[in-house]
């Protein structure tokens, strides 16, 4: 993920001495990774050492929330309060969500522009699971509304951007190495998806 700016990135964890750590980078010139130093970096499971991995990753827009997909174990986002937007040493932890009626193995998540729509992609399902939240970046509030197969593209899809439109989806495949593109004919609403390429 990155700030908005674009002269902060940050690394989720899965595995080995990263796992379940969030990583924070800064660029010095904004958007060119080949600028990034290390920062510092935040252990995020929640639930001790066995909460599992650490896949997705997304920010609010304004930088002041984070959320992290836990997987494997407890199958949930945890959301995080960040005192100062983007600096993941300030980030405390608020509460979490579980998806796991829905996915057993979430890797990805994103979040609508306004932060009322989540939606989560996962390695079981092999689809994307959309959710409302009554409040913007609350996942405490969120309620699980409909989800969409993408698995005739991809058996292991394992991360989830939208364009700022809502109108364009994609989906990056561990399976097929590649990134598939859907178009969406209402915004933010995954049942009106189709793909593309």
């Amino acid at each position: 993920a990155f700030s908005k700016s674009g002269d902060k990135m940050f690394i989720v964890g899965a595995t080995n001495n990263n796992q379940g750590k969030v990583s924070e980078f800064t660029l010095t010139a904004p958007w060119d990774v080949s600028t990034a130093s290390f920062v510092d970096s935040l252990d995020v499971r929640s639930c001790g050492a066995n909460c599992g991995a650490a896949f997705g990753l997304a920010f609010s827009k304004s930088g002041d929330k984070m959320f992290v997909m836990v997987s494997k174990v407890v199958d949930q986002v945890d959301e995080y309060t960040l005192t100062t937007a983007w600096d993941i040493s300030t980030a405390s932890f608020v509460d979490s969500f579980s998806v796991a009626t829905q996915e057993t193995v979430p890797t990805g998540i994103a979040f609508s522009k306004s932060g009322d729509k989540m939606f989560v992609v996962g390695d079981t399902g092999n689809d994307v699971n959309e959710y409302t939240l009554t409040t913007a970046w609350d996942v405490s509030t969120a309620s699980f509304v409909d989800s969409f197969s993408v698995s005739s593209q991809e058996a292991t899809p394992q991360d989830i951007w939208f364009d700022s439109s809502g109108k364009t989806m994609f989906i990056l495949g561990k399976a097929g190495d590649d990134v598939n593109v859907y178009k969406l004919t209402t915004a933010w609403d995954v049942s009106t998806a189709s793909f593309t390429g």
